[in-house]
């Protein structure tokens, strides 16, 4: 149930992330007016046979879209690719990160029927056989066992805490997205200023809005995209690593409610050992 919740969560993320792209990249009109309202405009003299006459009424419209690469530049290709590369590991790790990849169903009840029918040798091959994360736990274990159970015990935790750190590593990068991308749009944004203040500093008149607005614009968008990555990428990062956190701790307590069905789980290291011969037996 958590984890289809966390799943529906970073969905319903991605779908909202993906309709506001969606609604803010609509074409819309841009205009801009210098001097007298438009109606004068187009009141200016015919005859004047240059294009500064056009020019003086008001701009061709732009799309949002241009405007927003125009604006954004280098800093927002790096900022995009960030992107797509969120949203990749966010959906590698939806598709890993789940309850039956890492505890299959199907394998949990095989397992337990081979040691409930005292077939230790079965129970070791079907651990051997599959690449789960519960498997590899258990298979570790029961090579194991012939050095006793707390030694088993042991090495299940072992394998268990480096899975554990595989799978945070891979969610960890989307730790580093929603760190670097806002320091991306921050860079965007102070290189942005210094262009406005530039054409302050190099003209003899004040500037025209007009003038300003370059790197004005791409102060905020920068800051405006940064942000725009940085913020999903956070919110699936905590879901996923919680849901890791959870998945783990029930691996744990799974496996180890298997192994305690064998003969010797209280028997320590003096009680029979039915452990399997493992692939490459001690001597």
């Amino acid at each position: 149930m958590m984890s289809t919740l966390s799943r529906r969560h970073i969905l319903a993320l991605l779908t909202v992330l993906i309709a506001v792209m969606t609604v803010a990249f609509n074409p819309i009109e841009q205009t801009t007016s210098y001097g007298q309202d438009a109606p004068a405009a187009e009141e200016a003299p015919a005859d004047s046979g240059t294009e500064e006459g056009a020019a003086s009424g008001t701009k061709p419209p732009k799309s949002f879209l241009g405007w927003l690469i125009e604006a954004s530049g280098f800093f927002g290709l790096i900022i995009l690719i960030l992107s797509f590369i969120m949203v990749a590991v966010v959906m590698m790790n939806l598709l890993q990160v789940r309850r039956d990849v890492l505890i299959p169903p199907d394998f949990v009840e095989n397992f337990e029927e081979k040691i409930n029918a005292k077939d230790y040798q079965g129970a070791y091959e079907v651990a051997r056989s599959d690449d789960s994360f519960i498997a590899r736990v258990l298979t570790n274990g029961l090579s194991k066992l012939n050095r006793g159970y707390e030694e088993a015990i042991e090495g299940m935790q072992e394998v268990g805490e480096e899975e554990n750190m595989t799978l945070e590593h891979r969610v960890s990068y989307l730790a580093l997205i929603g760190a670097i991308a806002p320091m991306f749009g921050l860079m965007g944004t102070v290189y942005g200023m210094i262009m406005s203040f530039e054409k302050i500093a190099q003209s003899a008149t004040s500037p025209k809005p007009s003038e300003l607005a370059e790197g004005i614009s791409t102060a905020l968008f920068t800051t405006l995209e940064g942000l725009f990555v940085a913020i999903p990428a956070m919110i699936a990062y905590t879901l996923l690593k919680n849901q890791i956190s959870k998945l783990v701790l029930e691996v744990g307590i799974i496996s180890e409610g298997l192994m305690s069905k064998l003969p010797m789980a209280g028997g320590g290291k003096g009680a029979a050992a039915p452990a399997p011969a493992p692939a490459a037996p001690e001597k």
